[in-house]
Order: structure tokens, then C-alpha cells, then sequence
């Protein structure tokens, strides 16, 4: 199995945890979208969405991270990412899809590198779009965690609504988005950075991260 993805690609985040969560070795691919290499003919004649995460298994180029994690846990069935009871699983979905939905489309780099060329819109202003789009959808999930009383995972141990949780909250603190009104969050991405398997997931471990690189140099 074969990952093409980025560093600090919050999508790409996604499948590294989960794959680590599900205990499945593949081969990482760095895929500078700084650089635009998602653009060029070698990549996007395989991915037509011409992003990451890439995932090729079974002689197949899978593309968009959410049909990945579903995909995943249909074809790989240990260590689930989704709960057994469809009640616990409408409830992870409905969390996870909220960040998936409501946060990473007005939050990717196509969408804010468009605010500032054509549109003319300046650094603060971008952060500002940013941390108000956090917030309109993580403080729901609060809400909803409260209501469910959860502790350190939405479950007894993380699965899919955490792997899509913990790459957007290290987008928000990126952001400097506030988080202070925000415990069970907090406390659930605490728990899972604990983790070594979303240790190794993290984007300072990746080996396309640059300071990564510095530290490699003589």
C-alpha cells in the first residue's frame, strides 16, 4: 500500500492515522503541494481531484480521504475504525462529517490561496475567515460531546471521528484559533496525542516536513 501525501496536509493526516490506528504498513510519497506537484501531469493523470491523500491498493488510485476511511474499514476489519452498534456509528459519523464537510471545503489551500489572488484579501483577513469557519462548526461538536458526557475518546478507544478531529485541531492552533471554551476537545486530542500512533502520524514526524530535513543536514 502506497500514500502519496503531504506533510501538513490535513487530509493526508487523516489516513496516516488511521492507518497507524489500524496497524497497517504502507509506503509514504511526499507530494509538495507548496510546489504544486498535485498539478502536474504525473499526479493528476492518476487522481483527476489532483490532491491528497492518494491512496493506491489493489492495483487501484483511491482518492478523497472520507471514502478512504470507509473503504479502509471495510477491507481491513481489525482494529475498526467505527464502532459495532449503527447508533455509535451514525454518531462518529455525524461528528467527523461535520469537520469534513462544513470545515474542509471553505479551509483548503485552494480556497485561501483564491482570497488573497484574485481576490485581493490580506493575511489577516484570511485568518480571520479561517478561525470564524472554526468556529461555526467545532463549537456544535462541543455542544454535541457534552451532551454525550465523553471522556478521553468519543468511544472507549479512538477511531473515526478522532483521526478526522485531530489533524483539523492542529490546523486550528496553526490558526491561533482559541480553544479555551473548548474541554472535551481539548481533552480528546490530548488523549490521542498521547498515543504513539498518532505520535508517528503527526505531521513533525513526516519526512517531507522541512525541519525534518534541516535536522538531516551536516
Amino acid at each position: 500500500m502506497i500514500l502519496y501525501g503531504f506533510y501538513r496536509s490535513s487530509t493526508s493526516y487523516r489516513l496516516r492515522c488511521a492507518l497507524a490506528l489500524k496497524g497497517i504498513d504502507y509506503e509514504y510519497r511526499p507530494v509538495n503541494l507548496l510546489e504544486g506537484e498535485q498539478k502536474g501531469e504525473a499526479f493528476s493523470s492518476r487522481n483527476p481531484f489532483a490532491g491528497v491523500p492518494m491512496l493506491v491498493a489493489d492495483g487501484r488510485d483511491r482518492a478523497q480521504s472520507m471514502a478512504q476511511l470507509e473503504w479502509l474499514d471495510e477491507a481491513y476489519r481489525e482494529r475498526p475504525l467505527l464502532p459495532a452498534a449503527m447508533e455509535d456509528r451514525f454518531t462518529a459519523r455525524e461528528l467527523a462529517y461535520a469537520i469534513a464537510t462544513e470545515l474542509h471545503a471553505p479551509l483548503n489551500m485552494p480556497v485561501l490561496n483564491y482570497l488573497k489572488d484574485p481576490l485581493g484579501h490580506d493575511q489577516d483577513a484570511v485568518d480571520t475567515w479561517y478561525r470564524h469557519w472554526l468556529g461555526r462548526t467545532l463549537r456544535p461538536i462541543e455542544r454535541r460531546l457534552d451532551q454525550l458526557g465523553t471522556g478521553d475518546f468519543l468511544f472507549d478507544r479512538p477511531g473515526f471521528f478522532e483521526v478526522v478531529l485531530v489533524p483539523q485541531i492542529y490546523n486550528a492552533r496553526r490558526f491561533a484559533f482559541d480553544l479555551s471554551e473548548m474541554p472535551r476537545i481539548r481533552r480528546i486530542e490530548r488523549s490521542c496525542l498521547a498515543l504513539p500512533e498518532f505520535r508517528r502520524a503527526h505531521p513533525d514526524a513526516q519526512p517531507d516536513n522541512p525541519e525534518n530535513k534541516k535536522e538531516e543536514m551536516p
